[in-house]
C-alpha cells in the first residue's frame, strides 16, 4: 500500500464477497487514494488492515460481516456495519459493482455514518450458541421433508402410514403396509430415526446451555408453552436488553411493530400487526 494512505484521517469502504472483497480508501477531502481487492480470509484481512492506524471502516451486513467486523475491531479500527437492505444508494443502484459499492460505503461513512443505518452484531459466543439452535432447525426441516416424502409415497399405493408425531416416526409404523413397500421405505425411515436421535442430542445441549449460561431463561419459561428452546433463542436474539429504551422496542426488534396514528397531541398505541420488516432502529443480524 502506498505511504500516502497512512496520512491523515482516512475512511475505508469494504464490500465483502465470498472469495474476495473490494475496498476503497478515501482521504479527508473525499479523494480516492487506493482501490484494492483482498481475499476474504482472516489471514488476508489481518495483513491488509493490521498495520494501519485506527481508521473508520464501513461494510454491509452479510455472511462474513460478523467475523470480519470483530477482527477489524480487534485491530483497533472503528467499524460501521451497514444494514444491507437500507443503504438505498447500493440496494437501488442499477450499476452493481463491488468496486463502486466499496466507494459508496466509504463516502457515506465519511459524510454521516447514520446514513448507513448501522447495526451491531451479536457477540461471538452468542452467535455460536445460536448456531446450535439453527443447526437443530436444519435437522427438523430435513426430518419433516423425509416424513412427508414417506407419507406421499405410500398414498400413491392406496395405503397410509399410521398417524403419529414426528418423534414417534420409525420403521414400526410401516406394519400395515405391503412387504415390498415396507422394504422400500426402510432406509428412509431409518434415516428419520437417526435424525430424531440427533435432534434429541441438540435438545439436551440447549437445555444445558440455558441452565448454565443463560439462567434468565427461567423467567421466560414461566410463560405457558415456552421451553428451553424458545427461551434461549429469544435471549440470544435480544442478547443485550439494556440497549432498548422501552420494553415495546424489543417487539419492534423481532418484527412486531405497533401501528402509529399521530393526531394533534394524541399519539395512541395501536395494535401490533404482522410485518416482515424490522423497525428502523432494529438490526442485529446473525
Amino acid at each position: 500500500m502506498q505511504k500516502k494512505v497512512f496520512k491523515g484521517q482516512l475512511t475505508i469502504g469494504l464490500d465483502l464477497g465470498d472469495r474476495s472483497s473490494s475496498y476503497c480508501v478515501l482521504d479527508e477531502n473525499g479523494e480516492i487514494l487506493l482501490e484494492q481487492k483482498v481475499a476474504t480470509t482472516p489471514e488476508a484481512i489481518q495483513q491488509a488492515f493490521g498495520k494501519m492506524p485506527r481508521y473508520r471502516i464501513a461494510m454491509e451486513t452479510g455472511t462474513h460481516s460478523p467475523w470480519v467486523s470483530r477482527l477489524l475491531e480487534a485491530l483497533g479500527h472503528e467499524v460501521i456495519v451497514a444494514h444491507a437492505q437500507k443503504v438505498r444508494l447500493i440496494v437501488k443502484s442499477r450499476r452493481k459493482d463491488d468496486r463502486l459499492d466499496a466507494r459508496t460505503l466509504a463516502r457515506l461513512a465519511r459524510i454521516d455514518p447514520e446514513l448507513l443505518s448501522p447495526v451491531q452484531h451479536r457477540s461471538a459466543q452468542a452467535q455460536l450458541h445460536l448456531t446450535e439452535i439453527r443447526a437443530r432447525a436444519g435437522l427438523v426441516s430435513a426430518r419433516t421433508a423425509l416424513v412427508n416424502a414417506a407419507r406421499g409415497l405410500v398414498k400413491s399405493y392406496g395405503q397410509r402410514l399410521r398417524k403419529c408425531g414426528t418423534l414417534q416416526v420409525s420403521r414400526e409404523i410401516t406394519g400395515g403396509l405391503s412387504p415390498g413397500l415396507r422394504e422400500a421405505l426402510e432406509p428412509l425411515l431409518r434415516e428419520v430415526e437417526s435424525l430424531n436421535e440427533r435432534i434429541q442430542e441438540y435438545d439436551r445441549r440447549i437445555e444445558k446451555m440455558a441452565k448454565e449460561t443463560y439462567p434468565e431463561t427461567a423467567l421466560l419459561k414461566q410463560v405457558k408453552g415456552v421451553g428451553d428452546l424458545i427461551a434461549t433463542a429469544y435471549v440470544l436474539t435480544i442478547e443485550d436488553p439494556h440497549r432498548f429504551r422501552k420494553s415495546r422496542d424489543a417487539g419492534c426488534f423481532v418484527g412486531l411493530q405497533p401501528g402509529r396514528r399521530n393526531s394533534g397531541e394524541s399519539e395512541p398505541q395501536m395494535h401490533i400487526s404482522r410485518v416482515e420488516n424490522l423497525c428502523d432502529h432494529a438490526g442485529w443480524p446473525a
